[in-house]
This record gives structure tokens, C-alpha cells and sequence, in this order.
């Protein structure tokens, strides 16, 4: 493992990212329930952390993270980040009361939401594609991912709830 590569704008920019999202995190109001919170932010950060280990390196190789191939310390940066987007999806799905009418609708502004993130992640370079991927073959991607993820938080609240009563 590689420490640092080159420090520049990558990773000023995971860094800002990091204090900007682990900030909303923290000061938004607790909606979700201690068991929730710590199952949001570890689905988060384990399934971006498979489908980056899967196709972002390993045999697929589609992209690589901030300088280099090798793994260094921001990229710790980068994968911290899935934590807090995984209780972001969690807690607004709480917020705006989610049900089977607006459930599409929700899992394609979030699939939206990390196209958008991803593809800011390439201009600061903090993503470089290779082995011909393109952006829009994260989407369908992150449509199943968001789903799962959906139908999971749904899975756990609704146990949660039958256990309290």
C-alpha cells in the first residue's frame, strides 16, 4: 500500500467531501434508531466497497481511485464516503414516508444522486475510467443496488417494529 500518490485536488476534494457528509450525518435530527443507523452506514459502506473491489479492480479493473492502481491512503477516504450516503438513504426514506406508490420514484433520484456523485468523482479525478467503461454503465448498477437496498431497510423496520410491539 502506497501512502500518498500525489496530494492535489483528488484528495482535497475527499477530504471536503468527508467533513461535509460525516457533518449532515451527525447534525441532522435522529429519526432512525440506533440498530437502523449502524446497519445504514455498514450497508452502505460494504456494498460500495464490494462493487468497487469487484468491478472498480480485482479481474474487471473498470476504474481506479484518486492517483494510482494501488491502493493508498485516500483511497480509505474514498470508500468512507459510502458510509454516510448508505444512512443518507436510509434516513430520507424515513423522511418522506417511502411506501410502494413512490418507491420507483425514490430508487431513480438516488440512482441519479450517485451517477451525479460518480461523475463528479471523474472531473477531480478521483475515478479514472479504463478498460472502456463509461459513466452510464453505473446506472443500471445502481438502480439494482438501490432496490436491494430499499427492500432491505423495509425488511428491518417492519421486523423492528413487530418486535417492539
Amino acid at each position: 500500500m502506497i501512502w500518498i500518490g500525489h496530494f492535489d485536488l483528488n484528495e482535497i476534494s475527499l477530504i471536503i467531501f468527508n467533513v461535509i457528509a460525516y457533518s449532515l450525518m451527525f447534525f441532522l435530527p435522529k429519526r432512525l434508531s440506533r440498530e437502523v443507523t449502524c446497519i445504514s452506514v455498514l450497508s452502505g459502506l460494504t456494498t460500495g466497497m464490494l462493487f468497487d473491489f469487484t468491478i472498480g479492480g480485482g479481474i474487471l479493473d473498470f476504474y481506479r481511485q484518486n492517483d494510482t492502481n494501488h491502493y493508498e491512503l485516500f483511497d480509505l477516504f474514498y470508500y468512507s464516503l459510502f458510509a454516510p450516503f448508505g444512512y443518507f438513504f436510509m434516513y430520507y426514506y424515513n423522511v418522506l414516508r417511502i411506501n410502494k406508490i413512490t418507491f420507483i420514484v425514490y430508487i431513480t433520484a438516488w440512482s441519479i444522486i450517485g451517477i451525479t456523485f460518480q461523475w463528479i468523482a471523474t472531473l477531480l479525478n478521483i475515478l479514472t475510467y479504463q478498460n472502456h467503461y463509461r459513466l452510464p454503465y453505473s446506472f443500471p448498477i445502481f438502480l439494482i443496488i438501490q432496490t436491494l437496498t430499499g427492500i432491505y431497510y423495509v425488511f428491518i423496520t417492519s421486523n423492528s417494529s413487530r418486535k417492539q410491539t
